[in-house]
C-alpha cells in the first residue's frame, strides 16, 4: 500500500513526480528567485485590484458608469478592463498594477506575449473562474490556455 506522502492531497493537486522542479516555475524553466521568476501570488492579486480600481474609476468617468445602474451598464468596468489588459499586455506585456508590483506577462516560458495571447488571456480573464483554476506552478486556466506566465521583471 502507498503511503499518503506519495499521493499528496487534493488540495495540492496531483501529486508531483520525483523528477519535477523543487520550486513553483522549475516544470517551465523559470528560475527560483529573482527577475524572470514565477510572481508571487499576493503580488499578483494586488495588481489585479489595482487594475479594478483604476477600470472603474475611467467606467465612472469616461464612460458615465454608476455603482448599483444595473442592466448593460454595470459591464463597463469589465468591459474595461478587458481593453486595458488587452491593449496594456499585447503591446508592453503588463497592465498598470503589474508596472507598479514589478511583474510583467510573458509567452511560457519566455518572449513576448503578443496580441493574439494578450486577447485570449484578457476574454479568459474577465470570465472570472479561469483565474480560479489554478495548477502546481500557481498558473491560472487563463495564463495556461493563452500561454502565458506571469513573471517578476525586477
Amino acid at each position: 500500500m502507498g503511503k499518503r506522502e506519495d499521493i499528496g492531497s487534493w488540495l495540492e493537486g496531483p501529486a508531483r513526480p520525483a523528477d519535477a522542479g523543487a520550486y513553483p516555475g522549475a516544470d517551465l524553466g523559470l528560475p527560483e528567485n529573482g527577475p524572470g521568476a514565477l510572481a508571487p501570488m499576493g503580488r499578483r492579486v494586488v495588481a489585479l485590484l489595482i487594475d479594478g480600481v483604476l477600470s472603474q474609476l475611467i467606467a465612472m468617468g469616461l464612460l458615465g458608469y454608476t455603482q448599483g445602474a444595473g442592466g448593460v451598464g454595470s459591464f463597463k468596468p469589465l468591459l474595461v478592463v478587458f481593453l486595458l489588459n488587452a491593449l496594456m499586455i499585447g503591446t508592453g506585456g503588463y497592465t498598470v498594477g503589474q508596472r507598479l508590483l514589478g511583474l510583467r506577462v510573458e509567452r511560457c516560458p519566455t518572449g513576448y506575449a503578443g496580441p493574439r495571447r494578450a486577447l485570449v488571456r484578457s476574454a479568459l480573464l474577465c470570465l472570472g473562474i479561469p483565474p480560479l483554476i489554478m495548477n502546481r506552478d500557481g498558473r491560472g486556466l487563463h495564463d495556461r490556455l493563452a500561454d502565458t506566465v506571469i513573471v517578476r521583471s525586477r
